[in-house]
Order: C-alpha cells, then sequence, then structure tokens
C-alpha cells in the first residue's frame, strides 16, 4: 500500500480528489455547495499548485459543521463510526469524520514506519496520550490490531491543561502533571512494559521524577508537543540505545519522522503522501512556498477521497526540508508553534 502510494503523481492524484468531491450526483455536500462562491470551475484544476485557487481553508466552519457534509455522497449513508477533534488550542475543536479508507492509511503508515524505526511487533506497549475524541487515542487499537501489542493506557484530558495555564493556575497544572506521571509509574513498577507512546512534554516529567523506569525501556515514540535538541539528548541520556522517534502529527493529517540530523539539531517529518502533504509558506503571504532550509508556517493539505481540506494553515511553524530524490515530496522539520501565549498555551500536548 505505501509503496503504491509514493508512486502516485501528485497531480493526477489532486485531479483524482478534486473531481471526486465536485462530482454533481455524488460529490461533498460541502463543496457542492460552496463550488458557486468559489469563483472558480473545479475542472480547471489540474495540478496540485492550483489548488491555491482555493484560498485557505475556513476553519471556522470545521467547528460547527456536521462532518457528514464533508463527505462525499458516494460513500453510503447513515454513516457509521467516529468523530475525531482537534485539540482546541485556539478556539472550539474542528471535528472531522474518518472514513474506513481513512483509518486505514494512518494505520499502514503507523505499521510501516514502526517496522522500519526498529519497534518489534508482538510487544507490550504504555500509551499515556489524549484518548477520548482524539484520533491520537486511536493509536492503541493500531497498536494492539496491526502490530501485535499488549497495551496498556493512561488518559489525559489536554484542553483542561491548556485551560489551567491560560487561567494561570500553574501549580494546579502541575499537580494534574503530577497525577499522570503517578498512573504512567505505576504501570511501569507492576507490568512488563516494552515500549511508550506519549507526550515530550510527559516524557521530559517522567524522566524527572522516575527516571530508573525510562531507563529500563526499550524504546519510545513521541507525539504532541515539540522538542528541542537538549530534551532529545536528555531522552538519549535516559533511555540508552533504544528507538526514540518523535512524530507530528494532528486531526487533519500525520507524518513520520525521519532520522534526526546534527545531533537533533535538525528534525524533519515527511507528510503520509499524498493523501497528506505540507509546504512551508511565508508567514506574510501564504500562497508563496519558502525556500529550503528556510522558515515560515506550515500548511497543510488532505487529499483522502473521502476528505478534502485545502490549504489549512496550521499553528506552527517550521523549517521546509528537502527530503531529496528517496521521497516524492517536501518534509517539515523543526516544528514548533508560531506564537506561544497564555490564550493558546501549548501545555503537556
Amino acid at each position: 500500500m505505501i509503496d503504491s502510494w509514493l508512486a502516485q503523481d501528485i497531480d493526477d492524484w489532486t485531479r483524482r480528489v478534486v473531481r471526486r468531491h465536485f462530482d454533481p450526483e455524488t460529490g461533498t455536500p460541502y463543496w457542492l455547495e460552496r463550488a458557486a462562491e468559489l469563483g472558480l470551475d473545479p475542472q480547471d484544476i489540474t495540478r496540485y499548485d492550483d489548488l491555491t485557487a482555493f484560498g485557505p481553508m475556513p476553519l471556522g466552519e470545521l467547528r460547527t459543521l456536521d462532518p457528514v457534509e464533508l463527505v462525499p455522497k458516494a460513500v453510503p449513508r447513515p454513516l457509521t463510526g467516529r468523530v475525531w477533534d482537534s485539540g482546541g488550542t485556539t478556539g472550539s475543536p474542528c471535528r472531522v469524520y474518518y472514513t474506513e479508507p481513512m483509518l486505514a492509511h494512518r494505520a499502514a503508515w503507523r505499521r510501516w514506519v514502526m517496522e522500519r524505526e526498529g519497534f518489534e511487533p508482538g510487544r507490550v506497549w504504555l500509551q499515556a496520550t489524549p484518548t477520548g475524541p482524539h484520533l491520537i487515542g486511536h493509536g492503541a487499537a493500531d497498536l494492539a490490531e496491526l502490530y501485535d501489542g499488549r497495551v496498556y493506557g493512561v488518559d489525559f484530558d489536554p484542553r483542561w491543561v491548556k485551560r489551567l495555564l491560560s487561567a494561570g493556575r500553574l501549580k494546579d497544572a502541575q499537580e494534574y502533571t503530577a497525577h499522570l506521571i503517578d498512573q504512567m509509574a505505576a504501570v511501569l513498577r507492576s507490568q512488563p512494559v516494552d515500549y511508550l507512546v506519549t507526550t515530550p512534554a510527559l516524557l521530559q516529567a517522567l524522566i524527572k521524577a522516575e527516571r530508573t523506569l525510562v531507563t529500563g525501556l526499550k524504546g519510545v515514540r513521541l507525539s504532541g508537543t515539540h522538542a528541542t535538541p537538549a530534551m532529545l539528548r536528555s531522552f538519549r541520556q535516559a533511555l540508552g540505545d533504544g528507538p526514540i522517534v518523535l512524530t507530528y502529527a494532528n486531526t487533519f493529517g500525520n507524518t513520520v519522522g525521519l532520522p534526526v540530523e546534527n545531533d537533533g539539531a535538525l528534525m524533519p517529518y515527511l507528510p503520509n503522501y499524498p493523501q497528506v502533504t505540507m509546504a512551508v509558506v511565508d508567514k506574510d503571504d501564504w500562497s508563496t512556498t519558502v525556500g529550503h532550509g528556510e522558515q515560515g508556517q506550515v500548511r497543510l493539505t488532505v487529499l483522502h477521497e473521502d476528505l478534502f481540506l485545502p490549504n489549512i494553515l496550521e499553528r506552527d511553524q517550521a523549517v521546509r526540508y528537502d527530503t531529496g530524490e528517496e521521497w516524492p515530496c517536501d518534509g517539515v522539520a523543526n516544528v514548533r508553534p508560531l506564537q506561544v501565549v497564555r490564550s493558546a498555551p501549548e501545555g503537556i500536548y
């Protein structure tokens, strides 16, 4: 599956996805309704670069829209399954529905990359991440069903931590973090855990509180809050030679972590192509891509056959990463928030 996706021509794929979502009979209710106001003929979209004609995706609409309206009518109704929320850092959460092919795409990339990273199937995992409406929570099912794993879980609510920090209640936020660390430590002390899935911020707190428990792990996968080179070095010192993998993902699209370079000074990621692509654009002109090695704002485009979201301007900045001839698209590196303020704190995820 991955080989076939990586072999796709991005312009061919773009035409395929746009035609599906704008088909008058079986297309997507949201896009068919917006077609008239867009001032363009979807048949004129013949290249990936033409997608800028849609303008930035109005995320405010995803906060109130019924996610069913974003799914082509070609997918049989009624739709059954989970609706997933974004983190809600900068306002009310956005919501999207994942069809089975979309979940399969995400899972296939996860299994493929974990094999490359050196994680062994049939192992025991502890996943200390958000669950509930957050897509990362589905990762526990992926580990069990696709990687023959047995998975322990510790749940947390990232929105609660962000609310505490926004209100200046730092002591309460620290107490909540300590509560999570206590639960993680209880599992690690009593159960034969091989690998840990969590956030860089929580791993840092766990090392500070229970370093010997981290030393006993065979590897960690990290997603969520950004990591610095100093954090990465401290993780390596605590963990030893096991795989330490950073990922960058959200509800709309995922990446895989490529090997870090220059002792962690460069941390690159590859989008789950062709359904997910990322560009790094000028912060003052979202339609202009910066040069390789330059920093800008992350622009995400979702090109699933069952979900089309062009030009999402993320709240993150990154370096445009040249993936060379090995991969068919650009990557992003050294991702971090565009701005961290009390009204939109990072928290522990």
